[in-house]
């Protein structure tokens, strides 16, 4: 039994660590994608939990070896492809904002304001300023973005 909970402890590390922190070795080389170190974690823990519950169901140590080593893999495979599906699913980046033609939703000058930009992901509202005060409704074009608020200028 103490080989499953230890082996299960230092999955759970792992796992830990490499959700806090990041992947601890990007992937382990294995086969044609890798296998990263949530995945291992997974199995570790998925290992030792289910080697301590075979044991105190007095299934004997080579049951309790066979079924924590069957879960672990299972495990570890699902959770691979999950996390490989979620890699390849991140979203693409932002379409640049220079240019993009909106109208004021408030009167916006160099102390702020507020427009609505079309065209950038349908309708988007961002904070904005202008060198020029600018009534609420008018027609505006972006020309510069610094974080997430855009300048913009009479279209």
């Amino acid at each position: 039994m103490l080989v499953f909970t230890v082996l299960g402890a230092l999955g759970l590390v792992l796992l830990v660590v490499s959700l806090v922190f990041g992947e601890m070795f990007d992937e382990v080389g294995f086969g044609e994608g890798g296998l990263s170190g949530s995945a291992i974690g997974i199995g570790a823990v998925v290992f030792g939990a289910s080697g301590v519950i075979a044991v105190a169901n007095d299934l004997g140590t080579g049951w309790a070896y066979v079924i924590a080593v069957a879960l672990a893999a299972v495990a570890a495979l699902v959770s691979q492809r999950v996390i490989t599906a979620l890699a390849a699913s991140d979203d693409a980046p932002p379409p640049p904002l220079d240019g993009a033609y909106g109208v004021t939703t408030a009167t916006t000058g160099p102390h702020g304001g507020e427009v609505r930009l079309e065209g950038v992901r349908d309708l988007e509202n961002r904070l904005a300023w202008a060198d020029d005060t600018i009534e609420p409704g008018a027609r505006v074009v972006v020309v510069a973005v610094s974080g997430s608020r855009v300048q913009v200028t009479r279209a």
